[in-house]
């Protein structure tokens, strides 16, 4: 149970594991904001809590400037939209410090965010996006003459020695490589990661993720892959289908989904996408639909090692006595998904 004390400490620490749980107003300024906001903090007796920003509202309480809790924590900003849309329709468009200063935007300000979201600057992002253009190019059989100047590089040598730096091999070597695009989606849980070969998506994780960066790591061995930023088409199914989850219209998923693991991983994520909506089953449950019901730990691990959160639901798994167990994208998350999903499925 989240307890005033509980909150109001998680509300002094900026825990950012409590984003989505609460929001906190303060008595003596009418101001509320999220969990992270990094404002003055007030005294415990100047504040009360609410389960969402709309009773806030209700209650005549303004959202705070500093720590804007009716946005999604982490959204992109309009403007980096409007940028990554125009990259997204043309990957060997080249946006300079003059072009950025020209529509008002500060280069400073969007290197910040790209280091901050990305971990890597606005110039090696774009970088990025020319040779995934590139890359599939030679894949799909253009010579890789064309292929440097359709991903507007302006020499072949100069191409070359770019694609060596990210594939470690040359154009002309490169047929036994492939790439995973990554790619931000911002949801109502938080932002998240996804990434996507070319049968389907591979990963869909919360940025937050402790093991986020192993599992990436894991990926990349397992098919032989180099991650870079990039436009997938199953990025945009995945995204409309996400946002009409969130919305209570979507309850299955039909993305395409790529799973490499091993047969025994393989049976429990899809034991895993058999579990209704809006209903649970214990890793107890999950052996026993597989025949091994002394396989109870193995399953446990198995479901630890899903790295596509939501669609394969490993949210929809308790403990036999009804508790929330672990779960990779935080407690909060799991129990937020299963409150969701119920009170849309009746």
């Amino acid at each position: 149970m989240l307890t005033d004390e509980i909150m109001y400490q998680a509300l002094l620490d900026k825990d950012v594991s409590y984003e989505g749980t609460f929001i906190a107003a303060v008595k003596t300024t009418g101001i509320f904001c999220r969990p992270t906001c990094t404002a003055r903090k007030p005294k415990a007796e100047n504040v009360e809590f609410f389960p969402s920003a709309k009773e806030a509202i209700l209650k005549g309480y303004r959202p705070c400037k500093v720590c804007n809790p009716l946005e999604k924590m982490n959204e992109t900003p309009p403007y980096i939209k409007e940028i990554l849309d125009e990259l997204n329709a043309d990957p060997s468009r080249k946006f300079k410090d003059a072009d950025l200063l020209r529509r008002g935007i500060e280069p400073s300000n969007i290197r910040r965010w790209f280091l901050k979201n990305h971990g890597v600057t606005f110039q090696a992002y774009q970088r990025m996006f020319r040779i995934n253009s590139a890359f599939k190019k030679i894949q799909n059989g253009d010579t890789i003459t064309s292929a440097a100047f359709d991903a507007g590089y302006e020499s072949v040598s100069g191409f070359t020695d770019s694609f060596k730096a990210v594939f470690g091999v040359s154009p002309s070597n490169s047929k036994d490589k492939h790439i995973i695009n990554i790619t931000r989606l911002e949801t109502s849980l938080g932002t998240m990661f996804a990434c996507a070969a070319e049968p389907g998506i591979c990963l869909l994780e919360f940025t937050d993720r402790k093991m986020l960066e192993t599992e990436l790591t894991t990926l990349a061995k397992q098919l032989n892959a180099n991650i870079i930023q990039g436009a997938n088409p199953h990025f945009n199914v995945l995204k409309t289908q996400l946002e009409e989850y969130f919305e209570g219209k979507r309850r299955v998923f039909t993305v395409p989904l790529f799973t490499p693991g091993t047969p025994f991983q393989q049976t429990i994520w899809r034991v895993l996408r058999d579990i209704p909506y809006g209903a649970t089953r214990s890793y107890k449950d999950q052996a026993a639909a597989i025949n091994q019901p002394g396989a109870i730990r193995a399953v446990a691990n198995a479901n630890g090692m899903n790295r596509i959160s939501i669609l394969v639901p490993c949210h929809r798994v308790i403990g036999t006595d009804g508790n929330l167990t672990g779960y990779g994208g935080g407690i909060w998350r799991k129990k937020w998904l299963l409150d969701f999903e119920n009170s849309n499925s009746i």
